[in-house]
């Protein structure tokens, strides 16, 4: 079994409100020196299988027309090693 990740972030030049309120409010819980947040969302997907071309084109395909508002947002995916929980 393996994850691929689909990290889905508006845009450089979309306005993003919720980063902007989590900015704004960092210095009053005593945290200095971030100039920038920015909001984004990020799906985990568990493939039975092996992760081949094909297996990531289809995951491009769905991240494309589902997961990501292309024309607001950029997306990535990546594969990531799942580590065997204890016990399993």
């Amino acid at each position: 079994m393996a994850r691929v990740v689909v990290d889905v972030m508006l845009k450089p030049e979309i306005l993003d409100p919720q980063g902007q309120a989590v900015q704004r409010a960092l210095p009053r819980l005593g945290f200095q020196g971030i100039s920038d947040v920015r909001q984004g969302k990020r799906f985990e997907l568990e493939v039975d299988g092996p992760v081949d071309d094909t297996a990531l084109a289809r995951i491009h395909e769905l991240a494309e027309s589902f997961l990501a508002n292309t024309v607001i947002e950029d997306f990535t995916v990546k594969v990531e090693e799942v580590k065997a929980e204890a016990g399993k």
